[in-house]
């Protein structure tokens, strides 16, 4: 999957800060030497701007950056930065904005962590658990239509097998209820439960599950996805999605609750092995 024009402007950006904090320089002495506003440099370094190749130039030069190899792999990064996402190829009915963020940054994420009480979450599902799920939501859509948003959500899933930068780290915990709701039929279910089953590397993918003996615990107000980038600067965010739209949370109260919440859902989940062990149980009923 090629790296998306986002991830380029997030990995430039990081790059940028670096060589100047290196440089020893303050925003404020950068924007002295070249006679910018202060807040034209914070903005391409929190990534609200883009930057010119020659506001590039000018900024290497301001670092005393002089490997010229570098300098031209940030000339690339910076070019390609402006080209658009495969996403954004499909039409706004199949890939509206807010849909398009969640891809962005799953593009550029360094961990995905999702609780999921309902359903398989899409980076895991197989085409046809995916299409019963987008038909339950979608009355009115045609099957061309089901089958282009099918389309994308796997499309989605390359993100898991990218090799330039490696591939986020996925760490699942799904509810014993998400094995319980009968999707598409047997054959679905069936298919869905041996994908989860299949042999994957840890370091990559994990899946657990939260079973009901477990009793209550503090999400069970609804699904929560957590993911931190590439960027050791960048805190991450919480995903949340709501039947009409969804939301990014951001702030650093609202992410430590969220590890908490996590930390507890996850101690209180099968472990990996027991999981496995425990879908296959739960695939026989689909036989």
């Amino acid at each position: 999957m090629p790296v998306s024009p986002s991830l380029r402007r997030r990995r430039l950006a990081a790059e940028l800060r670096q060589l100047r904090e290196q440089s020893g320089q303050s925003i404020s002495d950068v924007a002295g030497k070249l006679g910018w506003q202060g807040s034209r440099i914070s903005r391409i370094e929190t990534r609200q701007l883009g930057v010119t190749a020659a506001d590039l130039r000018k900024l290497l030069d301001a670092y005393g950056v002089d490997d010229e190899g570098y300098r031209a792999m940030l000339a690339e990064m910076g070019r390609r930065a402006n080209e658009r996402g495969w996403w954004q190829s499909y039409p706004r009915n199949v890939v509206p904005s807010e849909y398009g963020d969640l891809i962005t940054v799953e593009a550029e994420a360094a961990t995905i962590r999702s609780y999921q009480p309902e359903a398989v979450p899409g980076l895991l599902q197989t085409a046809g658990y995916a299409g019963a799920v987008i038909r339950a939501g979608r009355k009115s859509d045609t099957a061309a239509e089901i089958d282009r948003r099918v389309e994308v959500r796997l499309e989605r899933q390359h993100v898991l097998t990218r090799t330039d930068p490696p591939p986020p780290r996925v760490q699942v915990v799904l509810n014993e209820a998400v094995l319980r709701r009968r999707v598409g039929g047997p054959d679905v279910m069936r298919e869905q439960l041996e994908y989860l089953m299949a042999e994957r590397d840890p370091a990559n993918v994990t899946i657990q599950v939260l079973p009901f003996d477990s009793g209550a615990h503090p999400s069970m107000v609804g699904p929560f996805t957590m993911i931190t980038f590439l960027d050791p600067g960048d805190l991450g965010v919480v995903y949340l999605e709501h039947p009409t739209g969804s939301l990014f949370l951001e702030t650093p109260e609202e992410l430590r609750a969220y590890e908490e919440f996590w930390d507890e859902i996850q101690g209180s989940a099968y472990s990996p092995d027991d999981t496995r062990t425990f879908l296959k149980t739960y695939s026989l009923r689909y036989g």
